[in-house]
């Protein structure tokens, strides 16, 4: 358990409970790189999120389908912890750590025009907390249940504050039909802290279906009705940027398009992992960089 004062409990008391945000959602308010306005910074401070439609070019999603399929086709026979199953399957549903063992998106993690925008919202210099890619393949890709990365980040990983992203490329189209990730634009004003302790080694079962650190459906139903659910869609080569604190989720897929997603979770130097907050040690490097 981590020594430092614990600024959103969660896992702790046998009621869910609501804390007001203490950290700022955007850092740098001059503009500092060519990629987004201040509108654009503002809409992402009001609703935790950020969506850039088609992003890249048509060639740089070329290389993303190539190496994706690549790498799914690798991991279909690999035993190795990175590689997350689906539950009561054999379909890959997640692979962790990319841009450690895989070249490409090694790159892509450093990618300069990404990488501007988030030292712009985080204000300054960043690392990857965690990489993967999710794969939702059509008819059997199943659902990521309503969460906040920060509770499971904050709880099991010791991370101290809200000064962290996720970002999502769009491998394959993101459609409203094929399970995209669904926000709820405001979310990440309220820490929700959640009822139950954390297991020994949870992160076992919660890569394949989280159950511990989810929260209660009456504090999902006020969220959604303060402000509402946004599915974010485009074509591939699109980024979606969302607070670490923004609930979020998706539907399985039962449509025959797959869609698959490379996560990036940028966090700030200045805000590196402590011991755990809520579980006795923390979870593996390949899911959480120390």
């Amino acid at each position: 358990m981590s020594n430092f004062q614990d600024s959103y409990p969660t896992r702790k008391q046998s009621e869910p409970s609501w804390v007001e945000r203490q950290d700022p959602v955007v850092y740098d308010y001059e503009i500092k790189q060519a990629e987004i306005d201040l509108a654009q910074l503002a809409f992402y401070e009001e609703n935790g999120y950020l969506f850039l439609n088609e992003f890249f070019s048509e060639g740089e999603v070329e290389e993303f389908k190539a190496n994706t399929h690549r790498l799914l086709d690798t991991c279909r026979s690999s035993t190795a912890p990175e590689v997350i199953l689906e539950p009561g399957g054999h379909e890959v549903r997640s692979v962790f750590a990319v841009h450690e063992n895989q070249p490409f998106f090694k790159e892509l993690a450093v990618h300069p025009r990404l990488s501007a925008i988030i030292r712009q919202i985080l204000g300054g210099p960043v690392y990857v907390h965690q990489s993967r890619i999710n794969f939702k393949p059509g008819f059997t890709g199943k659902e990521f249940y309503w969460h906040s990365d920060f509770e499971t980040w904050h709880a099991e990983d010791g991370m101290p504050r809200m000064r962290a992203l996720s970002c999502s490329i769009a491998l394959e189209d993101n459609t409203l039909f094929n399970g995209a990730l669904m926000v709820i634009p405001g979310s990440h004003r309220v820490f929700v802290g959640c009822v139950g302790l954390t297991p020994d080694n949870h992160y076992r079962d919660s890569l394949r279906k989280q159950e511990v650190g989810v929260p209660d459906q009456q504090s999902l139903s006020r969220l959604v009705e303060q402000g509402g659910i946004q599915m974010p869609v485009g074509k591939a080569g699109s980024v979606l940027l969302f607070d670490c604190n923004l609930m979020h989720g998706s539907s399985s897929n039962i449509s025959p398009f797959p869609r698959s997603n490379a996560f990036y979770v940028f966090n700030s130097m200045d805000n590196r992992l402590q011991n755990p907050f809520s579980a006795s040690k923390p979870r593996p490097t390949f899911i959480a960089s120390r």
